[in-house]
């Protein structure tokens, strides 16, 4: 026994060791965060919580849009074929450019349709700026450090960034007047400024090369990605939009709250299905084993599963340790003790058919996601019930979706298919 694992750790060191460097990382933000959520939770009221985690949501899902998807194409380079970086960053910074215009509008129409009479269209443009151009870009060049396999580098700068937002929450929760107004400036700030730290010190040295022919190849891979990552996002941040929509701005703020714990649990997920991408995109056949489907499922469910109920477990004994606006929703935490495994299994999904390739068949069952999603959003909130009863419900709905995922999915990897590079 004691000769298989060790021969298992000979085998997979360097993924050993890779994960060890995303987890150091993905601990480091887990304090971070904690601290970051604790200062803007209690500073900004919670209906102003719920406006600024709405705006930053549909700021999420706009962000996918940039350059069009080509941080896809420049990902799968950055791992298999890393002497084309430079090409294919030119390309990622021509559709940068040709994406601003359309990302401009929709974040203009979003603020018509949904904030309108609740958020000044100059507050809700900080916000948006914040993560759409500064906070992505900085993403994109943590993907490309994982790419060409600078994992410490990358897990430094996720850190570093959400430290200076933190840095940001504090300053406002010390210096400024608790405005949602004047927390888009800090907010901004901290977000243009981890953008400029990644580029100048963390994207890889290369020559920038225009060739539009390799582009055009890539051109369906790239939109179809987009497209699927808006998907994913509107089908994983939509419930935000809804509950503010329809329940208000302070049941969006205390749902906020609830979702923000639950995401803050799946930092060490995230950091596994990043390696596992990597992993599929150099060997396909690793899925081919039903017994190490059952086991990478019920990984992910279990860890999810634990991470909620120890952070359950953790307000039990210290309510008040994230703060008196957080104390408030706390106790409504454990209502929602399925849903981490369930949201975090929905991801990992969707990186299987985007590390096998189907990108198209990935787009076609988040559309299918984001619909149902909707509906039973929309009904479960249509019915009127409290608060502590909508939110239980929220169980039910992951579980209906993750069932509706997983058919989608593993149908579609019985289908053959040959691997983009």
């Amino acid at each position: 026994m004691i000769a298989r694992l060790k021969h298992l750790a000979d085998t997979y060191k360097a993924s050993i060791r890779a994960y060890l460097s995303m987890i150091g990382g993905a601990v480091g933000r887990l304090v971070v965060s904690l601290v970051y959520f604790i200062a803007i939770a209690n500073t900004l009221s919670i209906s102003d919580f719920g406006l600024f985690a709405t705006a930053s949501a549909c700021g999420i899902m706009l962000s996918r849009l940039m350059a069009f998807g080509f941080v896809s194409p420049l990902y799968r380079i950055a791992t298999v074929k890393q002497r084309l970086l430079g090409v294919y960053t030119a390309g990622f910074l021509g559709g940068l450019v040709l994406s601003l215009p359309i990302i401009g509008l929709a974040a203009w129409v979003t603020h018509w349709l949904i904030f309108n009479d609740q958020m000044a269209l100059a507050t809700f443009a900080k916000i948006i700026v914040a993560e759409v151009l500064c906070w992505r870009i900085m993403e994109i060049v943590v993907i490309v450090s994982y790419g060409v396999n600078r994992f410490g580098a990358g897990s430094f700068l996720v850190v570093a960034a959400t430290a200076l937002k933190t840095v940001a929450a504090v300053l406002f929760a010390w210096l400024a007047d608790g405005s949602l107004s004047t927390w888009g400036w800090y907010y901004f700030g901290a977000n243009g400024l981890a953008a400029l730290l990644a580029v100048v010190f963390f994207y890889p040295r290369v020559r920038l090369r225009w060739k539009p022919a390799l582009y055009i190849r890539r051109w369906v891979d790239a939109v179809s990605v987009a497209g699927a990552e808006m998907l994913f996002y509107i089908q994983s941040e939509l419930d935000k939009v809804l509950v503010l929509s329809l329940g208000g701005a302070e049941a969006a703020g205390i749902y906020a709250i609830i979702m923000r714990l639950v995401d803050l649990t799946a930092l060490p997920v995230r950091a596994f299905l990043t390696l596992l991408t990597q992993r599929l995109m150099r060997t396909a056949t690793l899925l081919e084993c039903v017994k190490t489907r059952v086991m990478l499922e019920g990984s992910v469910a279990v860890i999810s599963t634990a991470g909620i109920l120890g952070m359950v477990g953790f307000l039990w004994i210290f309510p008040n340790a994230l703060g008196k606006n957080v104390a408030e929703v706390a106790p409504m935490l454990v209502l929602v003790a399925l849903v981490p495994a369930f949201r975090n299994l929905i991801e990992y999904h969707s990186e299987l058919l985007y590390a096998t390739g189907r990108t198209v068949i990935r787009m076609l069952v988040l559309t299918s996601l984001g619909a149902m999603k909707a509906l039973l959003l929309a009904y479960v909130l249509g019915l009127g019930a409290e608060i502590p009863v909508w939110v239980q419900m929220m169980n039910v709905l992951f579980f209906v979706l993750y069932v509706q995922s997983a058919l989608l999915t593993y149908q579609a990897l019985r289908t053959n298919r040959k691997r983009p590079i």
